[in-house]
């Protein structure tokens, strides 16, 4: 008796602990106590279905605990805790939350048990507002934590980035002398490492008696985060047993940490002595082959991915497509999306798989990265059609699209599917708008976007003068008005961007002095960009002597840009001194460089065309080449 009354008395204080305000986390506890054997019930073949319904997530599942539910109602034994437990955790594998919850609010009798099943499924769902509510009530109530209960509100803590509830529970643990396994020791520590206590996780590192690969895979995460890659290295270096996650934590750790040439080093090793690379290993293998370019490492570790029989899985497939876009090679990326055996698969909520909007997503972008303009526009309007999530960064990239192509309809069309799905007030999206709509010579709408946009920051600013100076009506007054609000009424320090602008005005207006003089008198010139902007300047107004000085302080600037050898060569061409221009391209030749070839496109009820100089693949080629020799005559 005095035992419960001392368990009653501790499990209140729970009361005490700071509950943080609620917020949306990206965390999902993946560990949820299991339903272990069914109670004994004479159901027949109610109780065998149940027990081997394939796990989580699927219809096999929900159905064996709406079947077994139905049958324990029917037998009357749905009152007794143990059936009513394993019922409920039926419920919470199917991931059927509601009725669950249902179940849960009906139960006369609610033990440690039940709380616990409820808690961990709307943990591993990463609805944490109902972990803490729960964790609240059970308290209220007073029925004590148990490891597995702990563990859920932990994990909770460092998904919510709350170091006093944290702190708060590990208190209590400490108060009530709870036994401390090696997976609540690990949670412990997980809390202090993703709230940046680096010091209180050395100091539970160190006491702990027993450590496996998780407590390791945890402290060395916590250097990560800390930006110390050293000590994490030697940490892991001294790692009695490296197990797949120990890999992947350091690899991928030592990337974000600016260390990749270490990270491919321990990739390199990771393949001759290290564990079987698992989806996560692929993954981060992939994003290293394309954040430093090695198209070679790419290949190989899509190799690697299809001697192991994994290349169809769909999460390192999207990896895969991802980085053949970032190393440029697009057809490749084509290839493996190709290969999607279930593409444009519907959920059962007639969504398109995560997955596959993801593919779709890298392969628009590096289709618009690479130029590939049509192919981009093809998957977009799949996108639509088939109403997936499209993402910001996608949409992005396709209004660059039809800003580098001309389409104003298309890029229209976009803008109204902006505003369809509410991404109109994102500064970054407003500001390719504007640049869209310069670029397709309507000014009026982007002021339009400019004016109607809340947030006016140096993004937007950067866009709306670069639109003056493109536009091509000379607006010089409007856009240095524009710079001046910037600088001197916002409070904006102007960037290099800003003074390529200002340069591109005064050289669209012929003002190629005064150009140079405020390059010179704002002390940017030896900036590349701001000198390319003024040689197009040189270009458009036939300064053949002017542009050859500046194409030669280019040169020196950065020796492999092809743009500065095109521009000059194109203005000897256009004045007619072919021996240079030709000179021009000798040297251009010499060193590698080579022209990429002119293109133009068209939009045609609804259908982009594009149109590449020598080449004749076009469906239509013959039709097109013959219309253009009626045209000319």
């Amino acid at each position: 008796m005095q035992l419960r009354l001392t368990l009653r008395a501790n499990c209140s204080r729970l009361r005490s602990f700071p509950l943080p305000d609620h917020r949306p986390l990206l965390f999902v506890d993946s560990r949820t106590p299991g339903t272990g054997n069914p109670p004994s019930l004479e159901l027949n073949g109610v109780q065998h279905r149940c027990c081997h319904s394939p796990p989580f997530s699927c219809s096999g599942t929900e159905t064996a605990a709406e079947t077994f539910h139905a049958a324990a109602i029917k037998k009357g034994s749905v009152q007794g805790v143990s059936v009513a437990n394993y019922v409920l955790a039926l419920y919470a594998k199917a991931r059927n939350l509601g009725d669950a919850q249902k179940m849960f609010d009906a139960l006369p009798e609610r033990d440690v048990r039940a709380w616990t099943i409820l808690l961990s499924a709307f943990a591993r769902d990463g609805s944490w507002r109902m972990v803490l509510d729960l964790f609240r009530d059970m308290a209220i109530e007073g029925v004590c934590p148990n490891h597995f209960t702990l563990s859920s509100v932990l994990k909770c803590c460092s998904s919510l980035n709350e170091l006093k509830l944290g702190k708060g529970v590990h208190g209590w643990i400490i108060r009530n002398q709870i036994h401390v396994d090696t997976v609540l020791a690990n949670s412990v520590l997980d809390v202090y490492a993703k709230c940046g206590d680096i010091n209180a996780v050395e100091r539970l590192f160190d006491l702990m008696r027993e450590k496996n690969t998780i407590s390791w895979n945890v402290m060395i995460g916590a250097y990560l985060r800390g930006g110390n890659a050293e000590k994490s290295f030697d940490l892991f270096q001294s790692m009695p047993y490296k197990d797949v996650a120990s890999w992947n934590t350091i690899i991928d750790g030592l990337m974000q940490n600016g260390s990749e040439r270490r990270a491919l080093e321990l990739l390199y090793e990771m393949k001759v002595k290290g564990p079987v690379f698992n989806e996560v290993t692929f993954s981060i293998a992939l994003v290293l082959a394309s954040f430093l370019s090695l198209l070679e490492v790419g290949r190989q570790v899509h190799g690697i991915a299809i001697r192991l029989g994994v290349n169809s899985n769909e999460f390192i497939r999207t990896s895969l497509i991802d980085m053949y876009c970032k190393c440029g090679e697009t057809e490749k990326a084509s290839v493996v999306f190709n290969c999607w055996p279930l593409m444009f698969r519907s959920t059962k909520n007639c969504e398109i798989a995560y997955e596959d909007a993801y593919a779709c997503s890298s392969l628009v972008s590096g289709f618009v990265k690479n130029g590939n303009y049509e192919d981009a526009f093809e998957i977009f309007s799949t996108m639509v059609r088939k109403c997936m999530k499209v993402d910001k960064c996608t949409i992005t990239s396709i209004i660059s699209a039809c800003a580098n192509v001309g389409i104003l309809e298309l890029g229209r069309k976009i803008h109204a599917y902006i505003l369809k799905v509410g991404y109109y007030q994102d500064v970054h999206l407003s500001s390719s708008l504007i640049d869209m709509y310069s670029k397709c010579g309507s000014l009026d709408d982007a002021s339009s976007v400019f004016e109607q946009s809340k947030d006016s920051n140096v993004v937007l600013w950067t866009s709306m003068i670069f639109s003056f100076a493109l536009h091509g009506r000379g607006l010089l007054k409007e856009g240095h008005e524009h710079f001046m609000l910037m600088k001197d009424v916002y409070g904006i320090k102007p960037g290099i961007e800003h003074y390529a602008c200002m340069v591109d005005l005064y050289g669209r207006k012929g003002l190629l002095n005064e150009a140079k003089e405020f390059i010179y008198s704002n002390g940017i010139s030896d900036q590349i960009a701001i000198w390319k902007s003024f040689l197009s300047s040189c270009q458009l107004h036939n300064r053949v002597n002017m542009g050859k000085r500046v194409s030669e302080k280019l040169i020196q600037l950065n020796s492999c840009d092809q743009e500065p050898y095109v521009l000059l060569s194109n203005m000897y061409a256009t004045d007619k001194k072919w021996e240079q221009a030709a000179l021009v391209r000798n040297q251009m030749q010499k060193g590698g460089l080579k022209k990429h070839p002119g293109q133009s496109w068209i939009q045609v009820n609804g259908q982009v065309h594009a149109f590449i100089m020598g080449d004749y693949s076009h469906p239509q080629a013959a039709e097109v080449h013959s219309y253009l020799g009626k045209l000319i005559g």
